[in-house]
């Protein structure tokens, strides 16, 4: 079987892309995107290829000149326990760190990977570029069930990684 690689992706990619966020849709773990957005934002995702077939991506979306948001991150089955999702984030904390970015944040139903690649839960009101950008529209503002986590971008990742995680209690939703 071929090394993954990653690369940048390009709007020739978002017909992948775009089935790729959707399967996971479907699963309940991503909410929807449309290819065309995608296409218009493929500069901010990476991607990771087999034999030429995209199969994860992640998204660096700025939220604000201090936040930038990792979305759409998602790995195929056929390409899951390898660590390419840890790849990428790694990739997109490098890509935020060089444009200036303080702060990289993430919404999720399960924190257990991004407590493991250094993110802290915390509340939601902690992430206000998050909520007036894409929150207050969102259908299910208040009831969505996600833990919002950030990771400051001063810590170096290995040493983010080797942080505690923070309790549950301090979840909110």
């Amino acid at each position: 079987m071929a090394p993954l690689r990653l690369r940048p992706a390009t709007a020739v990619d978002s017909e992948a892309l775009h089935a790729l966020v959707s399967a996971h849709v479907r699963e309940g773990h991503l909410l929807p995107r449309e290819q065309s957005e995608i296409a218009r934002h493929a500069a901010r995702f990476i991607v990771a290829e087999r034999d030429g077939e995209i199969c994860a991506c992640a998204e660096l979306a700025p939220l604000s000149a201090t936040v930038a948001e990792v979305r759409s991150l998602v790995v195929a089955g056929t390409c899951r326990r390898n660590g390419v999702a840890s790849r990428l984030i790694e990739e997109l904390r490098s890509r935020a760190l060089s444009s200036g970015f303080e702060r990289l944040c993430a919404f999720t139903h399960d924190a257990r990977f991004f407590a493991r690649q250094g993110f802290s839960i915390v509340p939601h009101v902690w992430v206000p570029d998050k909520i007036s950008t894409d929150c207050l529209a969102c259908p299910l503002f208040r009831n969505c069930g996600q833990h919002a986590m950030v990771l400051p971008l001063h810590v170096t990742s290995r040493r983010a990684a080797s942080l505690p995680a923070v309790p549950q209690r301090m979840a909110v939703a």
